[in-house]
Protein backbone atom coordinates (compact mmCIF):
# COMPACT_ATOMS: atom_id res chain seq x y z
CA UNK A 1 0.00 0.00 0.00
CA UNK A 2 1.15 3.57 -0.64
CA UNK A 3 2.71 5.42 2.27
CA UNK A 4 0.36 8.34 1.78
CA UNK A 5 -2.20 9.66 -0.63
CA UNK A 6 -2.05 13.20 -1.96
CA UNK A 7 -4.17 15.34 -4.23
CA UNK A 8 -1.26 15.79 -6.60
CA UNK A 9 2.24 14.41 -7.04
CA UNK A 10 4.67 16.57 -8.99
CA UNK A 11 7.74 14.85 -10.40
CA UNK A 12 10.62 17.28 -10.74
CA UNK A 13 11.64 20.08 -8.37
CA UNK A 14 12.95 22.42 -11.04
CA UNK A 15 11.51 25.77 -12.11
CA UNK A 16 8.21 24.44 -13.49
CA UNK A 17 7.67 21.86 -10.74
CA UNK A 18 8.32 24.34 -7.94
CA UNK A 19 5.93 26.88 -9.43
CA UNK A 20 3.25 24.23 -9.95
CA UNK A 21 3.63 23.10 -6.33
CA UNK A 22 3.26 26.67 -5.08
CA UNK A 23 0.16 27.32 -7.18
CA UNK A 24 -1.52 24.05 -6.20
CA UNK A 25 -0.56 24.33 -2.54
CA UNK A 26 -1.96 27.83 -2.31
CA UNK A 27 -5.29 26.41 -3.46
CA UNK A 28 -5.30 24.01 -0.52
CA UNK A 29 -4.25 20.93 -2.46
CA UNK A 30 -2.19 18.27 -0.70
CA UNK A 31 0.98 18.41 -2.77
CA UNK A 32 3.95 16.04 -2.88
CA UNK A 33 6.96 17.31 -4.82
CA UNK A 34 9.47 14.56 -5.67
CA UNK A 35 12.93 14.78 -7.21
CA UNK A 36 15.78 12.30 -7.59
CA UNK A 37 18.38 15.01 -7.00
CA UNK A 38 19.75 15.98 -3.61
CA UNK A 39 18.98 19.66 -4.16
CA UNK A 40 16.02 21.48 -5.71
CA UNK A 41 16.39 23.85 -8.66
CA UNK A 42 19.72 22.64 -10.03
CA UNK A 43 19.36 24.41 -13.38
CA UNK A 44 18.17 27.58 -11.68
CA UNK A 45 21.36 27.64 -9.61
CA UNK A 46 23.70 27.60 -12.62
CA UNK A 47 21.65 29.86 -14.88
CA UNK A 48 22.81 33.30 -15.85
CA UNK A 49 26.33 32.68 -14.65
CA UNK A 50 24.95 31.98 -11.18
CA UNK A 51 22.73 35.06 -11.13
CA UNK A 52 19.66 33.52 -12.80
CA UNK A 53 18.15 35.28 -15.81
CA UNK A 54 14.73 34.57 -14.31
CA UNK A 55 12.48 36.17 -16.95
CA UNK A 56 12.34 38.55 -19.90
CA UNK A 57 10.17 41.65 -20.04
CA UNK A 58 9.85 41.18 -23.80
CA UNK A 59 8.10 37.82 -23.51
CA UNK A 60 5.71 37.32 -26.43
CA UNK A 61 4.51 34.05 -28.03
CA UNK A 62 6.46 34.80 -31.21
CA UNK A 63 9.71 34.19 -29.30
CA UNK A 64 8.89 30.54 -28.66
CA UNK A 65 9.29 27.58 -31.02
CA UNK A 66 6.81 24.72 -31.27
CA UNK A 67 5.11 22.59 -33.88
CA UNK A 68 2.03 24.57 -32.75
CA UNK A 69 3.32 28.14 -32.32
CA UNK A 70 -0.01 29.28 -30.84
CA UNK A 71 -0.03 26.74 -27.99
CA UNK A 72 1.98 28.86 -25.54
CA UNK A 73 -0.26 31.93 -25.84
CA UNK A 74 -2.77 30.99 -23.16
CA UNK A 75 -0.29 30.16 -20.40
CA UNK A 76 1.97 33.12 -21.16
CA UNK A 77 -0.99 35.50 -21.02
CA UNK A 78 -2.28 34.09 -17.72
CA UNK A 79 1.04 34.24 -15.85
CA UNK A 80 3.24 37.06 -17.10
CA UNK A 81 6.75 38.32 -16.30
CA UNK A 82 5.25 41.02 -14.06
CA UNK A 83 3.64 38.31 -11.93
CA UNK A 84 6.97 36.64 -11.24
CA UNK A 85 8.69 39.98 -10.71
CA UNK A 86 6.05 40.79 -8.08
CA UNK A 87 7.04 37.62 -6.18
CA UNK A 88 10.72 38.54 -6.45
CA UNK A 89 9.98 42.01 -5.07
CA UNK A 90 7.93 40.58 -2.17
CA UNK A 91 10.97 38.58 -1.12
CA UNK A 92 13.23 41.62 -1.29
CA UNK A 93 15.48 40.19 -4.02
CA UNK A 94 17.42 42.84 -5.90
CA UNK A 95 17.52 42.52 -9.68
CA UNK A 96 18.48 44.44 -12.79
CA UNK A 97 17.92 44.41 -16.55
CA UNK A 98 21.10 43.39 -18.28
CA UNK A 99 20.14 43.71 -21.96
CA UNK A 100 17.24 42.98 -24.31
CA UNK A 101 14.72 42.71 -21.45
CA UNK A 102 16.72 40.08 -19.55
CA UNK A 103 16.23 40.31 -15.77
CA UNK A 104 18.99 38.98 -13.47
CA UNK A 105 19.43 38.80 -9.71
CA UNK A 106 21.85 41.39 -8.32
CA UNK A 107 23.14 38.65 -6.04
CA UNK A 108 22.86 34.90 -6.42
CA UNK A 109 20.52 32.49 -8.19
CA UNK A 110 20.22 30.81 -4.80
CA UNK A 111 17.93 33.66 -3.82
CA UNK A 112 15.41 32.54 -6.44
CA UNK A 113 15.53 28.92 -5.28
CA UNK A 114 15.21 30.02 -1.65
CA UNK A 115 12.22 32.15 -2.59
CA UNK A 116 10.47 29.27 -4.34
CA UNK A 117 11.18 26.86 -1.48
CA UNK A 118 9.85 29.42 1.02
CA UNK A 119 6.68 29.79 -1.03
CA UNK A 120 6.32 25.99 -1.17
CA UNK A 121 6.71 25.71 2.58
CA UNK A 122 4.14 28.45 3.16
CA UNK A 123 1.73 26.62 0.86
CA UNK A 124 2.15 23.34 2.77
CA UNK A 125 3.99 21.51 0.00
CA UNK A 126 5.77 18.33 1.04
CA UNK A 127 9.17 18.21 -0.68
CA UNK A 128 11.08 14.93 -0.85
CA UNK A 129 14.50 14.93 -2.50
CA UNK A 130 16.70 11.94 -3.29
CA UNK A 131 13.71 9.82 -4.39
CA UNK A 132 14.29 7.89 -7.62
CA UNK A 133 11.09 6.86 -9.39
CA UNK A 134 11.10 3.17 -10.28
CA UNK A 135 7.58 2.76 -11.66
CA UNK A 136 4.44 4.67 -12.59
CA UNK A 137 0.93 3.29 -12.93
CA UNK A 138 -2.62 4.57 -13.12
CA UNK A 139 -5.91 2.91 -12.19
CA UNK A 140 -8.33 4.94 -10.09
CA UNK A 141 -5.39 7.07 -8.97
CA UNK A 142 -1.77 7.50 -10.01
CA UNK A 143 0.71 5.32 -8.15
CA UNK A 144 4.36 6.39 -8.02
CA UNK A 145 6.89 3.77 -6.90
CA UNK A 146 10.24 5.09 -5.69
CA UNK A 147 13.35 3.58 -4.15
CA UNK A 148 12.05 4.94 -0.84
CA UNK A 149 8.45 3.82 -1.00
CA UNK A 150 5.21 4.27 -2.91
CA UNK A 151 2.88 7.26 -3.15
CA UNK A 152 -0.54 7.83 -4.70
CA UNK A 153 -2.52 10.84 -5.93
CA UNK A 154 -5.45 11.75 -8.11
CA UNK A 155 -3.27 14.02 -10.25
CA UNK A 156 0.26 13.56 -11.56
CA UNK A 157 2.44 16.32 -13.04
CA UNK A 158 5.47 15.54 -15.20
CA UNK A 159 7.96 18.37 -14.61
CA UNK A 160 11.34 16.64 -14.93
CA UNK A 161 12.47 18.68 -17.93
CA UNK A 162 14.34 17.46 -20.98
CA UNK A 163 17.70 15.98 -21.91
CA UNK A 164 19.86 19.10 -21.70
CA UNK A 165 22.80 19.24 -19.27
CA UNK A 166 22.85 15.58 -18.16
CA UNK A 167 25.62 16.32 -15.63
CA UNK A 168 22.90 18.01 -13.55
CA UNK A 169 20.83 14.84 -13.65
CA UNK A 170 18.75 15.54 -16.75
CA UNK A 171 17.18 12.43 -18.28
CA UNK A 172 14.45 11.50 -20.72
CA UNK A 173 12.17 10.49 -17.84
CA UNK A 174 9.32 12.87 -18.72
CA UNK A 175 9.38 11.76 -22.36
CA UNK A 176 9.36 8.08 -21.40
CA UNK A 177 6.56 8.59 -18.87
CA UNK A 178 4.48 10.57 -21.35
CA UNK A 179 4.93 7.84 -23.95
CA UNK A 180 3.90 5.23 -21.38
CA UNK A 181 0.61 7.07 -20.88
CA UNK A 182 0.01 7.22 -24.63
CA UNK A 183 1.12 10.78 -25.34
CA UNK A 184 2.93 11.56 -28.55
CA UNK A 185 6.37 13.18 -28.83
CA UNK A 186 7.66 15.56 -31.48
CA UNK A 187 11.17 15.44 -32.91
CA UNK A 188 13.55 16.01 -29.99
CA UNK A 189 17.01 17.57 -30.32
CA UNK A 190 19.38 19.96 -28.52
CA UNK A 191 18.40 23.64 -28.49
CA UNK A 192 20.35 26.81 -27.66
CA UNK A 193 23.53 24.87 -28.32
CA UNK A 194 26.97 25.65 -29.85
CA UNK A 195 27.47 24.58 -33.46
CA UNK A 196 30.36 22.42 -34.61
CA UNK A 197 32.25 22.45 -37.90
CA UNK A 198 34.64 20.20 -39.77
CA UNK A 199 37.41 20.21 -42.37
CA UNK A 200 38.57 23.58 -43.75
CA UNK A 201 36.06 25.59 -41.75
CA UNK A 202 37.19 24.05 -38.48
CA UNK A 203 40.81 24.62 -39.49
CA UNK A 204 39.98 28.32 -39.89
CA UNK A 205 37.92 28.59 -36.68
CA UNK A 206 40.08 26.64 -34.24
CA UNK A 207 42.98 29.16 -34.16
CA UNK A 208 40.36 31.88 -33.53
CA UNK A 209 39.07 30.18 -30.36
CA UNK A 210 38.15 32.84 -27.82
CA UNK A 211 37.54 35.59 -30.38
CA UNK A 212 34.15 37.28 -29.94
CA UNK A 213 32.39 39.89 -32.06
CA UNK A 214 28.98 41.40 -32.64
CA UNK A 215 27.29 39.70 -35.58
CA UNK A 216 24.05 39.12 -37.40
CA UNK A 217 23.24 35.43 -37.96
CA UNK A 218 20.45 34.28 -40.27
CA UNK A 219 18.59 31.14 -41.25
CA UNK A 220 15.75 31.73 -43.69
CA UNK A 221 13.67 34.61 -42.33
CA UNK A 222 15.04 34.34 -38.78
CA UNK A 223 17.87 36.68 -37.79
CA UNK A 224 19.59 37.36 -34.49
CA UNK A 225 21.97 40.26 -33.91
CA UNK A 226 24.11 39.49 -30.88
CA UNK A 227 27.64 38.38 -30.03
CA UNK A 228 29.16 35.25 -31.52
CA UNK A 229 32.19 33.39 -30.24
CA UNK A 230 34.75 31.19 -32.01
CA UNK A 231 35.55 27.96 -30.15
CA UNK A 232 37.96 25.06 -30.64
CA UNK A 233 35.04 23.10 -32.16
CA UNK A 234 33.23 25.84 -34.08
CA UNK A 235 30.93 28.67 -33.03
CA UNK A 236 29.04 29.68 -29.90
CA UNK A 237 27.86 32.89 -28.23
CA UNK A 238 24.31 34.26 -27.94
CA UNK A 239 23.71 34.76 -31.68
CA UNK A 240 24.77 31.19 -32.47
CA UNK A 241 22.85 29.67 -29.55
CA UNK A 242 19.74 31.51 -30.69
CA UNK A 243 19.98 30.41 -34.32
CA UNK A 244 20.83 26.82 -33.32
CA UNK A 245 17.23 26.22 -32.28
CA UNK A 246 16.22 26.90 -35.89
CA UNK A 247 19.05 24.94 -37.51
CA UNK A 248 18.63 21.41 -38.85
CA UNK A 249 21.30 20.66 -41.43
CA UNK A 250 21.57 23.50 -43.94
CA UNK A 251 23.80 26.57 -44.15
CA UNK A 252 23.68 29.68 -41.99
CA UNK A 253 24.66 33.19 -43.08
CA UNK A 254 26.69 35.48 -40.81
CA UNK A 255 27.10 39.22 -41.22
CA UNK A 256 30.38 39.99 -39.46
CA UNK A 257 30.06 43.76 -39.82
CA UNK A 258 26.41 44.51 -39.03
CA UNK A 259 25.58 48.14 -39.68
CA UNK A 260 28.66 48.67 -41.86
CA UNK A 261 28.77 48.67 -45.68
CA UNK A 262 31.82 46.44 -46.04
CA UNK A 263 32.36 47.19 -49.74
CA UNK A 264 32.19 50.95 -49.25
CA UNK A 265 34.49 50.71 -46.21
CA UNK A 266 37.21 48.76 -48.04
CA UNK A 267 37.10 50.91 -51.19
CA UNK A 268 37.26 54.07 -49.10
CA UNK A 269 40.30 52.78 -47.20
CA UNK A 270 41.96 51.78 -50.49
CA UNK A 271 41.46 55.33 -51.71
CA UNK A 272 42.48 57.15 -48.51
CA UNK A 273 45.09 54.71 -47.12
CA UNK A 274 46.56 52.89 -50.12
CA UNK A 275 49.80 52.00 -48.34
CA UNK A 276 48.04 50.48 -45.33
CA UNK A 277 48.14 46.71 -44.86
CA UNK A 278 44.86 44.93 -45.46
CA UNK A 279 45.08 43.25 -42.06
CA UNK A 280 45.50 46.54 -40.19
CA UNK A 281 42.56 48.07 -42.04
CA UNK A 282 40.33 45.10 -41.23
CA UNK A 283 41.45 45.34 -37.62
CA UNK A 284 39.70 48.71 -37.44
CA UNK A 285 36.35 46.91 -37.55
CA UNK A 286 37.17 43.29 -36.61
CA UNK A 287 39.06 41.61 -33.75
CA UNK A 288 42.76 41.49 -34.65
CA UNK A 289 43.03 37.70 -34.98
CA UNK A 290 39.96 37.51 -37.20
CA UNK A 291 41.20 40.41 -39.32
CA UNK A 292 44.52 38.63 -39.81
CA UNK A 293 42.77 35.39 -40.78
CA UNK A 294 40.80 37.13 -43.52
CA UNK A 295 43.75 39.24 -44.68
CA UNK A 296 46.07 36.25 -45.12
CA UNK A 297 43.90 35.03 -47.99
CA UNK A 298 45.10 37.94 -50.12
CA UNK A 299 48.61 37.79 -51.57
CA UNK A 300 48.94 41.58 -51.58
CA UNK A 301 50.32 43.34 -48.54
CA UNK A 302 49.25 46.90 -49.35
CA UNK A 303 45.64 47.86 -50.02
CA UNK A 304 46.72 49.60 -53.21
CA UNK A 305 47.88 46.24 -54.57
CA UNK A 306 44.64 44.37 -53.78
CA UNK A 307 42.45 44.16 -56.91
CA UNK A 308 38.97 45.64 -56.57
CA UNK A 309 37.45 42.25 -57.42
CA UNK A 310 39.29 40.71 -54.45
CA UNK A 311 38.06 43.47 -52.16
CA UNK A 312 34.53 42.96 -53.49
CA UNK A 313 34.71 39.23 -52.75
CA UNK A 314 36.04 39.94 -49.26
CA UNK A 315 33.28 42.48 -48.65
CA UNK A 316 30.67 39.96 -49.76
CA UNK A 317 32.07 37.43 -47.32
CA UNK A 318 32.08 39.90 -44.46
CA UNK A 319 28.48 40.84 -45.29
CA UNK A 320 27.20 37.28 -45.68
CA UNK A 321 29.64 34.55 -44.71
CA UNK A 322 27.73 31.38 -45.54
CA UNK A 323 28.85 28.33 -43.57
CA UNK A 324 27.41 24.86 -43.08
CA UNK A 325 27.71 23.39 -39.57
CA UNK A 326 28.51 19.70 -39.27
CA UNK A 327 26.50 19.32 -36.06
CA UNK A 328 26.05 20.62 -32.53
CA UNK A 329 27.79 20.04 -29.21
CA UNK A 330 24.77 18.02 -28.11
CA UNK A 331 22.80 17.88 -24.88
CA UNK A 332 25.93 18.24 -22.73
CA UNK A 333 26.21 21.90 -23.84
CA UNK A 334 22.59 22.57 -24.81
CA UNK A 335 20.70 24.98 -22.57
CA UNK A 336 17.34 23.45 -23.48
CA UNK A 337 15.73 20.51 -25.24
CA UNK A 338 14.01 21.44 -28.50
CA UNK A 339 10.72 19.54 -28.93
CA UNK A 340 8.99 17.30 -26.42
CA UNK A 341 5.48 16.14 -25.58
CA UNK A 342 3.24 16.94 -28.54
CA UNK A 343 0.99 19.89 -27.75
CA UNK A 344 -1.86 18.20 -29.66
CA UNK A 345 -2.22 15.94 -26.63
CA UNK A 346 -2.30 18.78 -24.06
CA UNK A 347 -4.68 21.58 -23.06
CA UNK A 348 -3.13 24.96 -23.78
CA UNK A 349 -4.97 26.44 -20.78
CA UNK A 350 -4.20 23.82 -18.11
CA UNK A 351 -1.41 21.64 -19.62
CA UNK A 352 -3.62 18.61 -18.88
CA UNK A 353 -3.31 15.52 -21.05
CA UNK A 354 -6.47 15.25 -23.12
CA UNK A 355 -6.76 11.45 -22.99
CA UNK A 356 -5.44 10.80 -19.48
CA UNK A 357 -7.54 12.44 -16.74
CA UNK A 358 -5.38 13.88 -13.98
CA UNK A 359 -2.11 13.87 -15.94
CA UNK A 360 -0.29 17.15 -16.65
CA UNK A 361 2.97 17.95 -18.46
CA UNK A 362 4.77 21.27 -17.92
CA UNK A 363 8.00 23.13 -18.56
CA UNK A 364 10.80 21.93 -20.80
CA UNK A 365 9.19 18.51 -21.27
CA UNK A 366 6.57 20.15 -23.52
CA UNK A 367 7.20 21.03 -27.16
CA UNK A 368 7.64 24.73 -26.35
CA UNK A 369 11.15 26.20 -26.54
CA UNK A 370 11.92 29.85 -25.89
CA UNK A 371 14.68 32.09 -27.10
CA UNK A 372 17.81 32.63 -25.02
CA UNK A 373 17.40 35.29 -22.34
CA UNK A 374 14.92 34.23 -19.67
CA UNK A 375 12.14 33.06 -21.98
CA UNK A 376 12.38 29.40 -20.98
CA UNK A 377 12.15 30.29 -17.30
CA UNK A 378 9.03 32.34 -18.05
CA UNK A 379 7.52 29.34 -19.82
CA UNK A 380 8.36 27.20 -16.78
CA UNK A 381 6.69 29.68 -14.40
CA UNK A 382 3.64 30.13 -16.65
CA UNK A 383 3.03 26.47 -17.50
CA UNK A 384 3.66 25.43 -13.89
CA UNK A 385 1.29 28.05 -12.53
CA UNK A 386 -1.47 27.13 -14.99
CA UNK A 387 -1.22 23.43 -14.16
CA UNK A 388 -1.16 24.24 -10.45
CA UNK A 389 -4.42 26.15 -10.86
CA UNK A 390 -6.05 23.10 -12.43
CA UNK A 391 -4.79 20.02 -10.55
Amino acid sequence: MPKREYDVIILGAGAAGLMCAISAGQRGRRVLLLDHAAEAGAKILISGGGRCNFTNTGTVPERFLSDNPHFCRSALSRYQPADFVAMVRRHGIGFHEKTLGQLFCDGSARQIVAMLLAECAAAGVELRLGHRVTDLARSEVFRVETDQGAFAAGSLVLATGGLSIPKLGATGFAHDAARRFGLRLTDIRPGLVPLTFADDLLALMRPLSGVSLNSEVTIGRQTFREAMLFTHRGLSGPAILQISSYWRQGPIAMKLLPGIDAAAFLLDRKRTRPKAALGSVLAEVLPARLAAAFAVESDAVRLADVPDRVLAALAARLSAWVVRPSGTEGYAKAEVTRGGVDTRDLSSRTLAAAGVPGLFVIGEAVDVTGWLGGYNFQWAWASGWCAGEAV
